[in-house]
């Protein structure tokens, strides 16, 4: 591939002779310009690999124009050199100043000079080449990176998928409370790292219930206080099982196990955390696990009506639930609806059968929930057992 040189010079007679030079041994294709204004536009939007500029042109000095080229991303490391006539030494401290790489005489004739060129022809090919292993790299990096976070997502998954096997038929729960905080998050305007990172860790938020008995998670009916209190544990357990990592998604994932049970109003466990005290990736999946608590179907439960779940996230909000996070939520209405409705979608497609679902004319209903859904009961959200 030829190399692309910028010459720039005010003179037509000088810039035919620095063309002639300067492509005379068929490694370089030039661009010519007269005026330096016009190059300076249209060098944002072609390739350069070397620049010569001349010093003294109207409109805009040498100097100047390396000033400008040296600010533009794809000038800032190229061999610029500059043309002149001039041996003043203050001139040649400006343009090494302004980024200058070295100097030739107008008119290069001396063997001394044609080897300079051609050495600078050959940084300005070096340096191409450097650029384009060094996109290749990046590019292969970002491929690996890719895949990488593609095995991170999967790995996390599966295991929140495992947790969840233990009370749960189905491991719909934890993809949906995860596009829902990712939903939240986004509606937040926060980083979007933070929101893949959140879209990642909520599903680890109930970890804990590894830990906790069979006959107590599995219960079908109202738990004792005793009861209560070992359920309620799976927020410490589960913050315990993810603590002391060095890796910020995990870090992420156990401030939300052990928060995401804290109320906006205090009243919540373990810590009775308040407001702003409880971290924000726990308050955004609180609002995305209750609310889908509410609205699935269970063997045990039918489930409520998505304007009814609704209903009752409104009621909590700044008492239960970070207000903000609720507005945003809310605002998202439709891809709520279309995430909540997406596996009855599924199971209609493949003739599978349907949970059971409320009539027409029934009224809302006085939802018991099982020991694994027992946090939206604790709330005063649900009616109670």
């Amino acid at each position: 591939m030829l190399i692309q040189a910028l010459v720039v010079d005010d003179s037509r007679s000088a810039l035919d002779y620095l063309k002639r030079t300067i492509e005379a041994d068929g490694q370089v294709h030039v661009i010519a310009f007269t005026d330096p204004l016009e190059a300076l536009s249209s060098a944002r939007n072609i390739d350069i690999d070397i620049v010569f500029a001349d010093y003294e042109m109207p409109k805009m000095d040498g100097i100047s124009l390396i000033r400008r080229l040296r600010s533009l991303p794809k000038f800032s490391d190229i061999p610029i050199v500059m043309i002149t006539s001039i041996e003043s030494d203050e001139v040649r401290l400006q343009a090494l100043d302004a980024g200058a790489t070295d100097f030739l005489p107008k008119r290069p004739k001396s063997l001394e000079t044609q080897v300079r060129l051609r050495n600078m022809i050959r940084l300005g090919s070096a340096v191409r080449k450097l650029n384009d292993r060094a996109a290749l790299l990046a590019s292969e990096v970002a491929r690996a990176t890719h895949a990488l976070q593609e095995r991170e997502e999967e790995i996390i998954l599966r295991l929140a998928l495992s947790v969840e096997y233990r009370d749960n038929d189905t491991g719909d729960h934890t993809l949906r409370v995860a596009k829902y905080s990712r939903m939240i998050a986004e509606g937040l305007g926060l980083p979007e790292r933070l929101c893949r990172d959140i879209y990642l860790a909520a599903p680890l938020h109930d970890v804990g219930k590894v830990a906790t008995p069979d006959h107590i998670l599995l219960k079908p009916g109202k738990l004792t206080p005793d009861e209560i209190a070992v359920m309620q544990t799976h927020t410490t357990i589960g913050a315990s099982i993810l603590a002391g990592s060095r890796c910020e998604l995990i870090q992420l994932a156990a401030d939300i196990a052990i928060g995401h049970h804290e109320r906006w109003d205090g009243k919540g466990y373990p810590n009775k955390l308040k407001g702003a005290e409880i971290p924000i990736a726990a308050r955004i999946v609180a609002v995305a696990d209750v609310f889908d608590a509410l609205a699935t179907a269970r063997p045990y439960k039918v489930a409520m009506p998505l304007p009814v779940a609704r209903q009752h996230l409104e009621n909590g909000r700044g008492q239960h639930f970070d207000p903000t996070c609720v507005d945003v939520f809310l605002a998202r209405w439709d891809d709520v609806v279309a995430i909540a409705t997406e596996r009855l979608k599924l199971q209609q497609t493949h003739d599978a059968p349907l949970q059971p679902s409320l009539p027409a004319d029934a009224q809302e209903p006085t939802i018991t929930l099982p020991a694994s859904d027992r946090k939206a009961g604790q709330t005063g959200l649900v009616p109670s057992e």
